[in-house]
């Protein structure tokens, strides 16, 4: 993402956030700095708290790199991995020296200990590798080494252990080893390799095969839409050996050569062998716009949703959003913008233009300064945009000035702003650099932005985002709504589309693809899913908290009996996307099936219930229909008027085309009269006339349904109130 534009937020003088600390090397110690990366860990307090970097855990603690191929526990309720150092290595001159983290890019880190030994540590490779400068290596494990087969040349040392693991360790020169792991104080300059031998015939040959092409780093491409490229830098000779993961393999379009047999176990599912050092992963296009899928008819339904909007409309605060939390007021301002968008499909120009006011007056506060209750300001210690209750307290916008959720909550306000630019582009381009700003922070991907750390939330090896900031887990990084950060990729494209930014569009609709491939993959829990253990695939349909290390069922806010808000934390915000993330109907019925029983459970609110009857509406829209009537409360993100408009937009019969269906409801609608309707003792009419906009500009920036911009989608003409 390439902008000429400043952030334009006040600096914030932050209390909460750490200062960063001298784990970071002197030549990278400045900001922006990565606030959610996977191997962030390392640079938090003593940094010796464990990562999981695909196959291996792996812990820095006294100047030792210690090796963890781990085993995982299960419980019906959770599966975690546990570290266990099986092998350690260290530089004997460098002593306890800690290390410092003295590169990073998308793809991997870099550990440097002292001047003699530095440790590239890349996700997915197979080994892990030490380079020494003139030091001699140490060698540790706490298992009991049976048996230790060297080559003549020493270069090649197998280590059979008494857990069961075999381990082989590569040397680019002569390197003796003893069965005590003792070097016999051998100064070493050059590359040692070490790998854990995965099970299945001819592994070993596999690593041995392989073992003298090493990378030291690798970077995400991502300037093409529905695409992203990965691309190693490697040094030694011979081909680069790497892993796969399930989700990689759904979506991998160019390699040479594939290594099915070669596997490794992990919590994300097998680990295949890839051989090549670059990948082209490709995704299936969107085709996802402003308003519904389907459109919203016949005529009569559209009386539902415009009865509903009005009396929702009404709600809304006459003056302005209050509400000082971010997360609250974001999805607040996303739930009138989403009211406003539907008023448009549906032809009621009155209620988009009191949604626009509302947005206008609740929305430009946070942006001029002037919002009493909170405020946006940019820190400049790390290199984000925080809120101004955040920064004084850690609690505060859950935790928003430690980097947690800024993907869920800028998502909403970018949601928000995006539909007001389409509605007011004068407004847009006042506030588009603050727009920007918001999008930057939490998904730029121009590696040169001096105020927004590349891919704050997004993570391009395991595809998808990361929501826990600047805190150690033992557990590693976690994300709980992958919903919600869909939703955020999605506005982010939206914002793009208010703006005819192709780029921004491409680049939110990518990571838009990608988030929602790993959510069904790694969230959603089929009965056929291979990638869980059965105890766990038997117990569960959702992922409650995924973390690095562990899954959990339970909820950071609710127990996992809980099933509606378990369901609900994986569907909200309902918008246009949301039929897009749940494509298997045959799940969505079992989801559905399994959270039922839980809205018997005393102390459900209709809030939740909402979020069922929405998949229900998938499947079911009549039986959802008359449930959703029923509710007498909705999410703070939520409305009557959005369920509607799911629930209306979804045929009954599936026997026809849904293309086919739309258009013969548009045309039908064309040739509708006007209908009238009250609000506040307030008449209006409404036409369902449908027509293109005005101009061919406005219909590029309103109408627009893209797929990487495909223009399709339709834009109500505004009819005048009477």
């Amino acid at each position: 993402m390439v902008y000429s534009m400043e952030q334009p937020f006040p600096l914030a003088a932050s209390t909460v956030a750490p200062d960063p600390t001298d784990l970071w090397a002197a030549q990278i110690r400045k900001p922006p700095y990565p606030t959610n990366s996977a191997w962030l860990n390392f640079v938090l307090n003593k940094g010796s708290c464990a990562e999981y970097l695909h196959p291996y855990m792996i812990q820095s603690l006294d100047g030792r790199v210690s090796v963890c191929y781990p085993s995982r526990g299960v419980d019906p309720a959770f599966i975690f991995q546990a570290f266990v150092p099986n092998l350690s290595v260290s530089c004997k001159e460098e002593g306890s020296t800690s290390h410092v983290v003295a590169h990073y890019d998308d793809l991997s880190v870099t550990l440097e200990f002292g001047s003699k030994l530095s440790v590239p540590l890349v996700r997915g490779c197979p080994y892990i590798t030490f380079l020494f400068k003139d030091g001699t290596p140490v060698f540790s494990t706490i298992h009991a080494v049976l048996e230790l087969r060297s080559n003549a040349e020493e270069t090649r040392h197998k280590l059979v252990m008494n857990n069961g693991q075999t381990w082989i360790v590569y040397a680019s020169s002569t390197l003796p080893l003893n069965k005590d792991l003792s070097t016999g104080d051998h100064s070493f300059k050059g590359v040692v390799r070490i790998a854990c031998v995965p099970s299945g015939d001819g592994s070993e040959d596999v690593l041995d095969r392989y073992s003298m092409c090493y990378p030291v780093g690798g970077m995400a491409d991502l300037s093409v839409a529905f695409q992203m490229r990965y691309s190693w830098r490697t040094l030694g000779w011979g081909e680069l050996l790497m892993l796969s993961l399930p989700h990689h393999r759904q979506i991998l379009q160019r390699h040479k050569i594939t290594l099915p047999a070669f596997a490794y176990a992990s919590i994300d599912g097998p680990l295949e062998g890839i051989v090549g050092d670059h990948w082209t992963l490709r995704t299936e296009p969107l085709s996802i716009g402003w308003y519904s899928q389907h459109g919203v008819s016949p005529p009569e339904a559209k009386d539902d949703i415009i009865r509903a909007a009005l009396k929702e409309v009404d709600q809304l605060c006459p003056t302005q959003l209050t509400i000082p939390s971010t997360y609250f007021n974001g999805k607040a301002l996303a739930r009138a913008a989403r009211l406003g968008l539907i008023a448009e499909e549906v032809s009621c120009p009155a209620i988009v233009d009191r949604v626009h006011e509302f947005l206008v007056r609740s929305l430009t506060p946070w942006f001029d300064g002037t919002f009493a209750g909170n405020a946006l300001l940019y820190d400049g210690k790390w290199g984000g945009v925080v809120s101004r209750d955040g920064a004084r307290d850690p609690g505060a916008d859950f935790g928003l000035a430690m980097y947690n959720d800024h993907h869920f909550h800028f998502g909403y306000f970018c949601y928000a702003g995006a539909v007001l630019a389409k509605l007011d582009p004068s407004w847009g381009q006042t506030w588009r650099c603050h727009l920007y700003a918001l999008a930057r922070d939490y998904m730029n991907t121009d590696p040169a932005d001096h105020d927004f750390t590349r891919l704050r939330c997004f993570d391009p090896w395991v595809m998808h985002s990361w929501a826990g900031g600047l805190t150690e887990f033992a557990d590693g990084r976690n994300q709980e709504s992958t919903s919600e950060a869909v939703n955020a990729y999605y506005a982010a494209a939206l914002v793009g589309l208010a703006f005819g930014d192709p780029h921004l569009i491409n680049v939110g609709l990518t990571l838009t693809a990608l988030e929602n491939l790993s959510s069904r993959t790694l969230w959603h829990v089929k009965s056929d899913n291979n990638i869980y253990e059965p105890a766990f695939v038997s117990a569960n349909k959702l992922v409650g908290v995924l973390w690095a290390n562990k899954r959990d069922t339970n909820l950071w806010f609710a127990p996992r009996d809980n099933r509606e808000m378990c369901l609900g934390i994986q569907v909200l915000p309902i918008s246009p996307i949301t039929e897009i993330m749940f494509p298997d109907i045959e799940f969505v019925k079992e989801l559905v099936e399994w959270a039922l029983p839980a809205l018997s459970r005393d102390g459900v609110t209709d809030a939740w219930r909402g979020f069922v009857y929405a998949l229900m509406a998938l499947y079911q829209p009549t039986k959802a229909h008359r449930l959703i009537h029923e509710l007498v409360a909705h999410d703070d993100g939520n409305s009557l008027t959005n369920l509607l408009c799911l629930v209306i937009s979804r045929d009954e019969d599936k026997s026809e085309p849904k293309a086919e269906s739309r258009k013969r409801a548009l045309h039908q609608s064309d040739m509708s009269s006007t209908k009238r309707y009250s609000s506040n003792g307030v008449q209006y009419a409404v036409g369902c006339t449908i027509t293109t906009a005005d101009s061919p500009k406005a219909f590029h920036h309103r109408n627009t349904k893209f797929s990487s911009i495909l223009s399709s989608d339709i834009n109500p003409r505004r009819t005048c109130p009477v």
